[in-house]
């Protein structure tokens, strides 16, 4: 058995660099690869394009890499969280593709199948379809959106083992499961790392084959975005 174990982060982010397209998978905070995040914060690569669901937060997360600047453009769903965000890209230091959400997870799974397009009516007589080909399909308008080109896919799982099969915990699932293989090398931060054969195979979520890379992080803060508490009366 082939194994994709590295022996830190350091070691899985080899070979990222200045200029590339990565993927983030997550959701909100949930499910994003935080200790990647911040080792590549601790470097000086710089003018990224960067998939995710949304920015993170000012403090956490892809915010940290937006604080320094290190993303050139961002193409995302939901970025309402991150003031920062909204600064660099209302003063011009930021390009932002805003994409509708269920695009976005397709365009990340088109990728994943090694489809380079697929047509939807999603953003039809909006800004999203300008440019972009129209046809009609029973009757309705679609508009066709293109696989994307990333040269690492970055996920984080619950649990995972040393040939890069992947089992995902919650919501967590989410834009992981579709980004896992879609990248030119596709790397995996798990909080629990086994040996191989320790996962129940009906469990597994993403097969080995999709992954390149895979270690266990050291921490998860698990934080949580809005905090919403009763009144007491």
């Amino acid at each position: 058995m082939i194994t994709k174990k590295v022996n830190n982060v350091q070691e899985a982010v080899a070979g990222i660099e200045s200029s590339m397209t990565i993927m983030f998978g997550g959701f909100g905070l949930c499910g994003i690869p935080e200790n990647t995040i911040a080792a590549l914060v601790n470097t000086t690569i710089s003018d990224l394009t960067c998939i995710s669901n949304n920015a993170g937060v000012d403090d956490f997360g892809l915010g940290l890499l937006l604080q320094k600047k290190q993303i050139k453009k961002m193409i995302s769903s939901y970025v309402g969280e991150n003031a920062e965000f909204e600064r660099q890209m209302l003063s011009g230091e930021l390009e932002v593709e805003l994409t509708p959400q269920g695009t976005l997870a397709e365009r990340c799974r088109a990728a994943q199948a090694g489809i380079p397009a697929f047509f939807t009516p999603a953003g039809y007589g909006t800004e999203v379809a300008e440019g972009k080909e129209v046809r009609e399909f029973n009757g309705k308008m679609h508009i066709m959106e293109e696989a994307f080109k990333a040269d690492f896919a970055i996920v984080k799982a619950w649990k995972g083992d040393e040939a890069g099969n992947l089992i995902f915990k919650g919501t967590a699932r989410n834009f992981n499961a579709c980004m896992a293989g879609a990248g030119k090398i596709t790397i995996a931060e798990v909080e629990e790392l086994v040996p191989v054969g320790t996962l129940d195979p009906n469990q597994i979520h993403i097969p080995g084959i999709m992954v390149q890379r895979i270690f266990q992080g050291e921490k998860f803060e698990k934080r949580i975005e809005q905090r919403t508490v009763r009144v007491k009366n």
